[in-house]
């Protein structure tokens, strides 16, 4: 039996090179269930923390109210187009980069989306080790095999991890929440001024934290909205995640953190809500807790690896799930030899790059050029408008750390790619995307 033909039939065909048909769209739930258990984690809860702790409650409440309102719109626009016309981010690209150039923005995603897999792999390996004494590198292993597995069955596998883990988070991290707020009073979390009340994250810095946290898996987004039947679809599913479920994931470690009021929280540590469900020394709720850390983390894993493997098999002309395995061994050698950590900053600085792509597609399909198909095989526009948000990122972050670099990146690459088409005196016309198929 070929690969192909064991892809279609038993596990699902994955559309890497083709648009997704009509008859093979997922429902609503299906999709949306893809996208809760994305942010929906407990990496989100830990950026939450450190919001709080820098910012003080309700300024970090603002800038995560105010960030998930723009991923909203961000991934929602992109996810649209991805349903549209069934095409996966690398397909997408091809459109506004060309057919040559969309391997620069697929496989620095695509690469940026592994690397993560590596880290939240590797936190794995360090919570259980921190917390139950388990040899950090067997973990670390197992914990990338298992998340391996659910990555390999597909699309399907997202559905099905969410369904586990989203019920365990909203039970366990809503009674986290409540319980530490319980005992420290709600007047002490809402009036909580952080770490360094005299001298405040900015409002900027911590939009673009948010912001940033899935800007990069955000920017892909076309990856699992291609699977929704409609725009309608794509949006509910992406409303699932952005403003929901990443605002309740960062509201959990917020809230904890206002209640407990440590002088120095570690989130990456145990200062998080899976060491406060430690903290209770019941056994049950150790083995609860145990469960919970692997779901959670299996689903945020299986879905950067996903990403990862759909933009590395379109650039290699290959299968995902040939190319989900071979990544995932990089990935895993990075989180077993205990260097992930070093690759946060250094993600963390690519992000600077992220934004303007986003960016690019909004205003050439949207507006600029609807409906254009893959042609060209470089087109330099885009290129140049790339460089120009970057470098305003780069400045904002350098000479104006108080605001945000992400949403810099945005603006100065979306005129700047407006600007070059109108220079060229070519008409510009808006339209929304229709479903193509």
């Amino acid at each position: 039996m070929s690969q192909t033909h064991v892809d279609d039939k038993v596990l699902g065909d994955e559309y890497e090179h083709d648009p997704v048909p009509l008859s093979k769209r997922r429902s609503t739930f299906s999709v949306s269930m893809v996208w809760l258990g994305f942010p929906m984690i407990i990496t989100g809860a830990m950026t939450g923390s450190i919001l709080v702790a820098g910012m003080g409650f309700q300024s970090a409440l603002l800038a995560m109210i105010v960030g998930n309102l723009l991923m909203f719109a961000y991934v929602g626009s992109l996810g649209a187009l991805g349903t549209a016309r069934g095409h996966n981010f690398a397909l997408l690209a091809s459109a506004s980069f060309g057919k040559k150039g969309y391997v620069f923005a697929s496989g620095l995603l695509s690469t940026l989306l592994l690397g993560w897999y590596a880290v939240q792999t590797g936190i794995t390996g360090n919570l259980m080790h921190t917390a139950f004494k388990f040899d950090y590198l067997t973990m670390t292993i197992a914990a990338g095999v298992l998340y391996l597995g659910i990555t390999f069955v597909g699309i399907r596998g997202l559905h099905w991890i969410g369904m586990v883990s989203v019920p365990l988070f909203v039970v366990l991290g809503g009674w986290v929440a409540l319980h530490s707020a319980g005992a420290a009073g709600w007047d002490k979390v809402l009036s909580y001024a952080g770490t360094q009340p005299a001298l405040p994250m900015s409002f900027g810095i911590g939009l673009t934290i948010v912001v940033a946290l899935f800007i990069d898996a955000g920017t892909v987004t076309a990856d699992f909205n291609r699977w929704a039947a409609d725009r309608k679809s794509s949006l509910i599913a992406t409303a699932c995640a952005f403003p929901v479920a990443n605002l309740v994931a960062m509201l959990v470690g917020g809230v904890m953190t206002a209640a407990l009021a440590l002088p120095q929280p570690q989130p990456f540590g145990l200062d998080n809500m899976f060491g406060y469900l430690l903290a209770q020394n019941a056994p049950w709720l150790a083995v609860v807790a145990f469960v919970f850390l692997l779901c959670n983390l299996g689903s945020v894993c299986a879905h950067c690896l996903y990403n990862s493997a759909v933009g590395w098999s379109r650039i290699g002309n290959g299968r995902m799930r040939v190319f989900a395995v071979v990544l995932a061994a990089v990935g895993i050698a990075i989180a077993a030899a205990n260097v992930w950590a070093l690759f946060i900053p250094w993600l963390s600085l690519l992000g600077i790059l992220v934004p303007p792509i986003g960016a690019i597609l909004i205003a050439d399909l949207y507006f600029v050029r609807p409906g254009a198909a893959i042609g060209a095989d470089w087109r330099p526009r885009a290129f140049i408008a790339w460089g120009v948000g970057s470098l305003a990122a780069y400045a904002t972050e350098t000479m104006a750390p108080q605001l945000s670099t992400a949403v810099a990146a945005f603006i100065a690459a979306g005129a700047c790619y407006f600007v070059l088409h109108i220079g060229s005196g070519a008409p510009v016309a808006a339209a929304a995307p229709s479903i193509k198929n």
